[in-house]
């Protein structure tokens, strides 16, 4: 697979620092029952990376000792790790909101069942990938059958009370486009999304994120392999909002890596640009809980123009 990595180094990104820390996301792995053509991990049904329960205790450690209000759990598709639960519980019982990045489908495979009722059990946030409302688009990018299955998980999570309006658990779907473009308008997307969803499956949901793909991992191969990758990196940079600088979620939020090595966000996770703390090659969770990362520079290269370009991308959707 073509690498992007080396044509991200170097960059006139302006910089940025960091503020207060508000958000832990944690990688639990790359296991995943999926292998979608967009994925900026390369997480999939062969991976075997998973993060251990003694890392895990040190991600709740640290929630403990920062005092931070929400963790944010991804994969691959972190339901798959074996301690999944055990972290969950223990951090609701904590206080803080999880949230937990789910591929809709996971819900329907066997041994995963309990998930649905487990979620609105400990009042987890559930921000649900759904590429598009549309059968033949979502199995294009995710694989045929996926579409049916995700609308079942979907309607799962609708039957225990997320999405509904008389109900406080939060169901928010996640759209990114398969091509080399810029996501429409978030709002008038979101309008769309609820009338189809509902007219054709009774499903309701709360907030749709819609995200642009960073010209990372496989989305970066495939664009090498098109010869888009300049033309998608032209149209990034000529789309970029400064004012989007000031809202981007790598200047409230950390990145935690399987093994437990911290990165200012999952997208440089994957290139392996870890946070600046100190001259050593990379950080352990475990060393900064005695540190204060405010004020702190944040790590940059070309793809971070994929979060300010147009209306803004981060993992919480648009930034305007």
């Amino acid at each position: 697979m073509q690498d992007t990595r080396p044509l991200l180094l170097e960059t006139d990104f302006p910089p940025i620092q960091r503020q207060q820390l508000q958000t832990l996301q944690v990688n639990l792995g790359y296991l995943c029952n999926l292998s979608c053509t967009h994925c900026h991990v390369d997480a999939g049904p062969t991976r075997t990376e998973l993060m251990d329960r003694a890392t895990i205790d040190t991600v709740l450690e640290y929630l403990s000792v920062k005092g931070i209000g929400t963790i944010d759990l991804t994969g691959g598709s972190p339901e798959m790790n074996p301690d999944f639960r055990y972290l969950v519980e223990r951090a609701a019982d904590m206080g803080v909101l999880v949230m937990d990045r789910c591929n809709p489908t996971i819900l329907v495979e066997p041994g995963y069942e309990y998930l649905p009722a487990f979620f609105a059990e400990h009042q987890v946030m559930v921000v649900a990938s759904m590429p598009c409302y549309s059968e033949q688009n979502v199995d294009k990018q995710r694989g045929k059958g996926v579409y049916r299955d995700s609308v079942e998980g979907l309607q799962k999570l609708n039957a225990v009370g997320y999405g509904q309006s008389d109900s406080d658990l939060t169901l928010n779907l996640v759209y990114n486009p398969d091509e080399p473009i810029l996501p429409p308008s978030q709002e008038g997307l979101q309008e769309d999304y609820k009338r189809e969803l509902l007219a054709d499956h009774g499903i309701v949901f709360n907030d749709l994120y819609a995200l642009a793909n960073m010209p990372i991992s496989r989305f970066g191969a495939r664009l090498l392999a098109k010869d888009t990758y300049h033309d998608y990196m032209t149209l990034l940079r000529d789309s970029f909002s400064d004012e989007n600088l000031e809202t981007v979620m790598c200047r409230s939020l950390i990145s935690v890596d399987y093994q437990g090595y911290v990165y200012d966000c999952d997208f440089n996770q994957m290139l392996e640009l870890p946070l600046l703390v100190s001259d050593k090659p990379k950080t352990h969770l475990q060393a900064l809980l005695n540190t204060d990362l405010e004020g702190l520079p944040i790590t940059i290269g070309e793809h971070c123009y994929g979060c300010t370009a147009g209306q803004g991308s981060s993992c919480g959707g648009a930034l305007n």
